[in-house]
């Protein structure tokens, strides 16, 4: 936790307590201020892209956990919060991850995944060597919570769970890109040697590997063009 911000109320399970509101009163920016702040982070956003050519050079280890940090405000069913951040830094542990990950990508690349999913993957480069796996100083592995498994083996549902994990995830990448790093979505399937290299409990089941770096200096993405806000927005 970075030195500017406050220690947390520990939470605990909340599963049928009653309701307890709180008082909500955040400052309202003025409309000149708002439109400047979302036309900055607009310009912002739109300079993200994907990178698979990462720097070896570390990054500030606080950086990652303030990102994590914001990634799990998120909004999630009955506030239940289904996600666990495994940071995983050590090379070793990486190395075995990238192994895992390309074993299962040879396969897919080789005909699992069928043409159809191939050819809309051919035009971003793509293909089963996964060397920012172990060129990035880092890794997220992202697990959702099918359930919540306490201390005495007590199973709660989860609710909405793709979901929730799927929105904490853009605020993942949101927090690090405005933080100056670079990282993509990796989902290897199946995924099941992530829970097993990284002895995670029965409860979690894998959802996305994230390298986070600084791109190399010799990066280079696809030549691609977004959708343009017309095409993506319907107003009535």
């Amino acid at each position: 936790m970075s030195d500017t911000t406050p220690s947390p109320q520990r939470w605990s399970p909340t599963h049928g307590h009653p309701y307890r509101p709180a008082p909500y009163r955040p400052d309202r920016i003025a409309a000149e201020t708002a439109l400047a702040h979302a036309a900055r982070l607009r310009l912002r956003m739109d300079e993200r892209r994907t990178v698979r050519s990462f720097s070896p050079d570390p990054v500030p280890e606080q950086v990652l956990r303030d990102a994590v940090a914001c990634a799990a405000t998120a909004p999630s069913g009955a506030h239940q919060q289904p996600w666990t951040f495994v940071l995983v830094k050590d090379p070793e542990v990486r190395r075995r991850i990238r192994e895992a990950a390309e074993h299962e990508e040879k396969f897919s690349y080789d005909g699992r995944l069928g043409e159809e999913w191939l050819a809309a993957l051919r035009p971003l480069g793509t293909d089963a060597v996964k060397a920012h796996m172990t060129d990035a100083p880092a890794l997220i592995v992202v697990f959702q919570q099918r359930y919540w498994l306490g201390e005495d083996g007590t199973k709660r549902k989860h609710y909405y769970v793709d979901e929730s994990v799927g929105i904490a995830v853009g605020m993942l990448l949101t927090a690090l890109h405005l933080s100056g790093l670079a990282a993509l979505i990796h989902t290897p399937s199946p995924m099941r040697f992530l829970g097993e290299v990284l002895d995670r409990p029965e409860n979690e089941k894998a959802f996305a590997v994230i390298p986070v770096g600084y791109p190399a200096d010799d990066c280079e993405v696809p030549d691609l063009v977004r959708k343009s806000l017309d095409q993506v927005l319907v107003e009535v």
